[in-house]
């Protein structure tokens, strides 16, 4: 059985191949401009240093980056909104807040649809039912205006539409009858909560992806198809996968698709190497990607903000930064050292790849510093050139005034910075230890920062696993087939009957359970006190009792908060759903003896050149070796300085520990 993942990034895009017991792994640098040829090709790599073919595979999950990237560059589809006549401004309004508290003037995105894209229905719904019909002759006026609008999608968006969507199920059945080719999103089927302005912006970015997921999703399944390997399963931002023609139809649904597979390998190697409890360190090319495990499991959460724009659907707790390998050091206007967002991507990428690149790079820095061999390719097949790389950083240091080696430390030191100031924003500021936890680095160039990361957190171990360069791809190999589903109900406490809540349940999960018939059901239900703005997720059973689910949210109320009232009043104000079919459990071992050749080069840590062992290629389980020292996997490099002591357990993680 051989079991595929391929992950996009925005240097490398990553293939694993499993065939039950080894990985065989490959890297292709990406190409932004049809990602799926990128993907091709690190496929044909791992099918051929695994010695197999396509028809063998037997199972094939895809992470992308289409749906992030067309949002944050805003060129989706051409979309336009149907709104309640009066709130077609809504995104304009949105919420009331400054994306930055001290900074008055700082801009908030334009909305994805233009005004001339604005369409007002003259209908109205309210918490009681309809107070004012939809008639067949406006339903026929819109549909004319949007057919002679020009436009490749629409979001239907009404008032209370996931109370009674009776009038958005009529308008988007006529829409999809009459626009031939054009994507429809309603409110009600994308996210049936309350909460006007995120319903709405979910819906709106829905619209806006998919038909651009849609043209990539069939080109790649039919490129697929033609060299004999399965349908592609796509991992969605909740960290499992779906068919792809599921995914197609869900744009919203995949944002983070690619994070998502990094969290869910984090999870994997944390159960396999360790008590299952990591904070998940990711560093790509082009950005850094962190997140909390807990007993083997990825945190969750129930809306973000990506690019600026609101999505209120379930997906991995992820948070990023712009500080990857490829992040350009710069100096800003106060004269001082900046590193990021701005990345050299794969075109050019860095200077010391030697395709042009002129700005001074992280990986230009790593490389001066010794942690990178400049007679090394990295994966990928990409040959170092340190002369480029010294000549860019030395640009640099000349306008800050500091030496070559000096900006490098200075490139590194605070591009670290950020990278700890993202996990300080999923430990410290969300009540977690960060000390209680190991740190898990991976990516092509986490586990280069692993140690100087750590030692800011006072961390003591690391895990760096055998595949980290790759582990995103080989999280799409452990992720569960999974779909997710949510309602407001808004049931008073009078209300909380435990038969009204177990139909509830079974409403929202017969529609989920067509062809995952034997999934287990993973419910939870938002609560909160009458009268507070928002709730807290309580899991459950999906026949809870009502008393046992108060005094679990009453608990957690004072357990996140400090108090708990025994007078107040607890309302359910939302049901979320999940069915989810277990995927395969791949478990992958250390390399053969054999492998491994010891040298030996000078790296600087701390300010001192000293002399570091080097360890190349894949180390068996037992291999030891104590800091300075420097692992160079096949696809990451694991740098750790003196005080560190570091050895290989049976999965072929690279387990190091301080002192």
């Amino acid at each position: 059985m051989l079991l595929l993942g391929v992950d996009v990034g925005g240097t490398f895009t990553d293939a694993v191949v499993y065939d039950g017991r080894t990985l065989h792994t490959a890297k292709a640098p990406s190409t932004p401009a049809d990602q799926s040829e990128g993907v091709l090709a690190a496929i044909e790599v791992a099918l051929e240093r695994a010695g197999a073919a396509a028809d063998g595979v037997e199972a094939f999950a895809h992470g992308m980056t289409v749906g992030t990237n067309a949002l944050l560059e805003e060129r989706g589809a051409r979309t336009a909104l149907v709104a309640t006549a009066g709130f077609t401004d809504l995104l304009d309004v949105a919420r009331q807040d400054r994306p930055h508290l001290y900074r008055l003037c700082a801009p908030k995105p334009d909305p994805l649809v233009e005004e001339e894209l604005r369409f007002g229905a003259r209908e109205r719904v309210g918490p009681a039912g309809v107070l004012e019909a939809l008639e067949e002759r406006e339903i026929e006026r819109l549909v004319d205006g949007l057919a002679a609008s020009g436009a490749e999608s629409v979001a239907v968006c009404l008032l209370f539409s996931y109370l009674e969507p009776a009038h958005e199920r009529a308008l988007a059945e006529r829409l999809r009858e009459r626009l031939d080719g054009v994507h429809v999103s309603a409110s009600h089927e994308v996210l049936a909560q309350f909460r006007e302005y995120e319903r709405c912006s979910t819906t709106v970015i829905d619209a806006y992806l998919s038909p651009l997921l849609g043209r990539y999703l069939g080109r790649l399944a039919g490129a697929t198809r033609e060299r004999g390997l399965p349908e592609p399963m796509v991992m969605m931002s909740s960290g499992g996968v779906a068919p792809a023609a599921e995914a197609a139809r869900a744009g919203a649904g995949s944002v983070l698709s690619g994070p998502a597979g990094g969290a869910v390998g984090a999870g994997l190697l944390a159960r396999l190497s360790g008590d299952g409890d990591v904070l998940g360190f990711d560093m790509g090319g082009t950005s850094c990607d962190v997140c909390v495990v807990e007993d083997g499991s990825v945190r969750q959460a129930v809306a973000r903000e990506v690019g600026g724009r609101t999505i209120q659907l379930p997906m991995v707790d992820v948070h990023t930064v712009g500080a990857g390998g490829g992040s350009i050091g710069w100096r800003d206007a106060g004269g001082a050292l900046r590193v990021g967002p701005r990345s050299a991507g794969s075109e050019p990428g860095p200077a010391a790849y030697g395709r042009g690149g002129a700005e001074p790079t992280v990986t230009d820095a790593n490389l001066l510093l010794g942690y990178l061999d400049a007679s090394s390719r990295l994966a990928g097949g990409v040959a170092l050139d340190a002369g480029a790389a010294r000549k860019a950083v030395g640009g640099l240091a000349a306008g800050l005034g500091l030496s070559e080696l000096e900006a490098a430390e200075g490139i590194v030191r605070v591009a670290n910075q950020e990278m700890v100031r993202a996990l300080r924003v999923v430990t410290v500021e969300r009540g977690i230890d960060p000390r209680a936890f190991a740190l898990m680095s991976f990516g092509g160039a986490g586990p280069m920062h692993a140690a100087a990361i750590a030692a800011e957190l006072q961390i003591e171990r690391i895990l760096c696993p055998r595949a980290s360069g790759v582990l995103s791809a080989l999280g799409l190999l452990a992720s569960d087939r999974r779909r997710d589903t949510a309602r407001t109900v808004m049931l008073s406490a009078e209300q909380l009957g435990a038969p009204r809540i177990a139909a509830e349940v079974e409403a929202l999960r017969e529609p989920l359970a067509e062809g995952l018939e034997a999934a287990r059901v993973e419910v939870v239900y938002e609560l909160r006190y009458r009268g507070q703005a928002f709730e807290l997720a309580i899991p459950g059973p999906p026949d809870p009792d009502p008393i046992e689910l108060v005094e679990a949210f009453e608990a957690e109320h004072e357990r996140r908060y400090g108090y708990r009232d025994p007078e107040g009043r607890v309302d359910l104000v939302t049901v979320r759903v999940a069915v989810i079919e277990p995927g395969p459990r791949p478990r992958p071992r250390a390399a053969a003896g054999g492998k491994l050749a010891r040298g030996a080069r000078r790296a600087r840590f701390e300010g001192a050149w000293v002399e570091a062992e080097v360890l190349r290629g894949e180390p068996p389980a037992g291999t030891e070796a104590r800091g300075p020292c420097v692992f160079e996997l096949p696809e990451a490099t694991l740098a750790l300085p003196p005080g560190w002591g570091a050895r290989v357990d049976d999965a072929g993680t690279i387990v190091a520990e301080r002192g």
